[in-house]
């Protein structure tokens, strides 16, 4: 449906005729003139609404914020003075030519800028609270944060094994949430606190080095730095000597 990403649109489209997909940020009219903010996980770009055609103006008109929108335009440079220098895609804005409302919205409860925000604010209204930039950064950090660790261990010689999330109880330091069985009436299967079982067997079976990222259930009071569920990394090896030097990690 799109061929760019909003945030990433700059002067080496200038004068291409691109399709984009994303939410109205914000959307002003300029006597005359419409401007659309539109929003992606990328960043944001201006969006250009000429009366000239009277269509695709009329519909511009009806645009509010959080609106879905595909737009089809022509990259063109900003005029002098109007760049904005916090935006990736400021050198340049998009002349609208079609514009295609996916699904319309109802006024936000916040703006998505507000940073004055109770906690209890942004969990009811979840979803528009991970539109927030600050929140979209967040989980793309965490993302890039795990494919670190990933690559590191890959280039070491880790095999990543996926391990149950349903198994039988092995009573650790915290308590177990327990899971009904339908077939075996008044059984229940655990949610593990750690993959421990599954790493011992792994390694008598001679896997070797393994490594896994499993989310990890444990019932137990809250603390700062933990919550009831969690991932965690796992790093099981056998044969490992002290490495000759810190980037010596082959066994």
């Amino acid at each position: 449906m799109r061929t760019h990403y909003c945030g990433l649109v700059n002067a080496a489209h200038l004068d291409q005729t691109i399709t984009l997909c994303g939410w109205a940020h914000r959307r002003r009219d300029h006597g005359g003139v419409i401007f659309i903010d539109l929003r992606d996980r990328e960043g944001l770009v201006q969006v250009v609404c000429d009366p000239d055609r009277p269509a695709m103006f009329q519909l511009a008109e009806t645009v509010r914020n959080e609106f879905v929108l595909r737009i089809v335009g022509k990259v063109r440079r900003r005029p002098d003075g109007t760049t904005n220098a916090n935006m990736k895609s400021g050198e340049v804005e998009v002349l609208c030519q079609e514009i295609e409302v996916l699904n319309a919205a109802v006024t936000p409860p916040f703006q998505l800028d507000d940073e004055n925000l109770s906690e209890n604010v942004r969990l009811t209204h979840r979803v528009i609270d991970l539109r927030r930039p600050r929140m979209q950064k967040n989980m793309m950090l965490r993302y890039k944060v795990a494919m670190a660790f990933r690559r590191f261990l890959d280039a070491n010689g880790f095999i990543d094994i996926e391990t149950p999330m349903l198994t039988k109880s092995t009573p650790e330091g915290a308590r177990d949430y327990l899971v009904p069985s339908r077939v075996h009436d008044g059984q229940f299967f655990a949610l593990p606190q750690s993959p421990q079982l599954f790493k011992q067997l792994l390694m008598v079976a001679g896997f070797d080095v393994t490594t896994r990222s499993p989310s990890v259930s444990r019932d137990e009071d809250l603390r700062a730095d933990r919550q009831p569920e969690f991932t965690q990394v796992d790093i099981e090896t056998s044969f490992l000597g002290e490495p000759r030097s810190r980037r010596s990690w082959k066994t």
